[in-house]
């Protein structure tokens, strides 16, 4: 076999870089219980981590510029009864997050813009109906108000938010489920069980469309959808307890497309998957590495690049949505890692090294927007629509300011971004020029003049008389150059 070359990769040299310690955010209790969950999540707006409490269970939300040593007092939300297991913001708004807890509930809370200033034990939503502990709490990716939660129960509960109600439930899982993952309409779920099944379910019937043994070993397995290409990447353990990972076809499970042996570890491997640079990241449950890999359409399916190596273990990972990263530094994908020695949450940017400080297109196509697609309604009637997408080329960061109101006696969670059917018949009008000459009335144009005149004055009586002297020294024919000089202090 002749030389090939060497692939073409604009992701080859990505690196990872770690925060200075001041803008890491320090003295925080991070929480030590031993299940299987990130225990952050992090938006544009806000960073929130579990936190370790004597009684029940609380979480800490920080604004995301409030970095540095924390107060040994702040804060917290201290609604739940037992402790909290997992951690969701909503995607289409950034004051929403859910909690779900070993008290067997789930609970949505709304955070205002300028951070908790007392204790929050007042929630908007407290979703009843697993008889276990809830493990896991996943967002629908283009629906509004469509949420999922796994509890060691062996259901998947499909949750109507703004009802408050369940609208579905899945019961298909023999034992308990480790992971759960939409592809990219959230028209398809996967997930693993302690049973070494992997499944793609159908969200809305609960019907199992595919399924086929998964990784051999007896320790949890994860499983994350690949966008839109129909695979699924899995992470989990060899009979042997060799970690590895796996790329999967969701029309057959019966063998992987391709799997791979890691190491010997014992921690838990968490996938995380950037759609729009096609990049999947490993992180491993007490370890201080980070494995990243290219996903391509193709043989081999998918290809090391690198990976970011540190001195401390990670006790979990939140992840910034691909609309807060620092496009002028070239980041594609940043982490959250709560460190698992001290009482650190640091934030690692993973960047592209490039010479130029402009927008780079190559890097950066149209991502997902905070904006639903569909209504929970349209959703759970059988419709599926692409996530609706915006442009980073601005720079801007795109935050939601959406305010939410409870209907405690209709049972209804309203917010203001609805009818977005509307909205889209809207849009796909065509614009209509006018061409009619506009007549301006003498009176508007007199009434106009005074309160610029009034204006003007009330501006001389606060700075003082201004007198403009004009001078035309040193001037080109027809320049006036003027100075403008008050009794106070001289404008320059």
């Amino acid at each position: 076999m002749g030389f090939r070359g060497v692939r073409s990769s604009k992701f080859r040299h990505v690196f990872g870089s770690p925060t200075k310690r001041d803008r890491c955010y320090d003295n925080v209790k991070i929480t030590k219980n031993a299940h299987d969950s990130k225990f952050c999540a992090a938006n544009p707006k806000f960073v929130a981590i579990v936190t370790e409490v004597a009684g029940g269970g609380a979480f800490l939300v920080l604004p995301i510029d409030k970095t540095g040593r924390a107060e040994m007092n702040l804060p917290k939300v201290t609604g739940h009864r037992g402790p909290v297991l997992d951690l969701a913001w909503n995607p289409f708004n950034d004051n929403m997050i859910a909690s779900c807890s070993d008290d067997c509930t789930i609970k949505l809370w709304y955070i205002p813009d300028e951070g908790l200033k007392q204790n929050l034990n007042e929630w908007l939503v407290d979703l009843q109906g697993h008889q276990r502990r809830v493990a896991y709490i996943e967002w629908h990716p283009t629906a509004e108000n469509i949420l999922l939660s796994a509890g060691f129960d062996f259901l998947i509960i499909v949750w109507n938010i703004s009802k408050g109600e369940a609208s579905s439930v899945i019961d298909c899982h023999p034992d308990i489920i480790y992971s759960m993952s939409f592809n990219r309409d959230g028209s398809l779920l996967a997930t693993t069980c302690k049973d070494k099944i992997l499944r793609i379910i159908d969200p809305r019937s609960g019907n199992v469309l595919q399924e086929g043994l998964c990784h051999g070993g007896s320790k949890a397995s994860k499983v994350v959808y690949l966008g839109d290409t129909g695979r699924v990447f899995s992470s989990g353990f060899s009979r042997f307890s060799d970690r590895q990972w796996a790329v999967w076809s969701q029309d057959d499970l019966s063998k992987p497309l391709r799997m791979e042996n890691i190491d010997s570890s014992s921690g838990v491997l968490f996938p995380y998957y950037d759609h729009d640079a096609k990049m999947a990241y490993l992180a491993g449950k007490g370890d201080g590495s980070i494995r990243y890999y290219e996903i391509v359409d193709e043989s081999p399916w998918c290809h090391y690049l690198n990976q970011f190596l540190s001195g401390f273990p990670q006790r979990g990972l939140g992840v910034m949505p691909k609309r807060g990263v620092n496009v002028y530094q070239c980041e594609i994908f940043r982490f959250y890692k709560l460190h698992a020695t001290k009482n650190t949450c640091e934030p690692i940017s993973m960047i592209v090294p490039r010479k130029s400080e402009q927008f780079q297109e190559d890097l950066y196509p149209d991502t997902a927007a905070p904006t639903p697609s569909l209504t929970g309604e349209e959703w759970l009637a059988g419709k599926n629509r692409n996530p609706i997408l915006i442009s980073l080329k601005s720079g801007m960061i795109a935050r939601t300011h959406k305010p939410v109101l409870y209907k405690s006696r209709d049972h209804q969670l309203i917010t203001a971004d609805r009818n977005n059917e509307r909205k889209f018949v809207f849009i796909s009008q065509e614009t209509k020029a006018d061409y009619r000459e506009q007549h301006h009335d003498s009176d508007d144009c007199n009434e106009k003049n005074e309160n610029y005149g009034s204006k003007f004055q009330r501006i001389r009586q606060a700075w003082g008389t201004m007198t403009t002297q004009a001078t035309t020294n040193n001037a080109p024919s027809g320049v006036m150059l003027c100075d403008i000089v008050t009794d106070r202090k001289s404008v320059v």
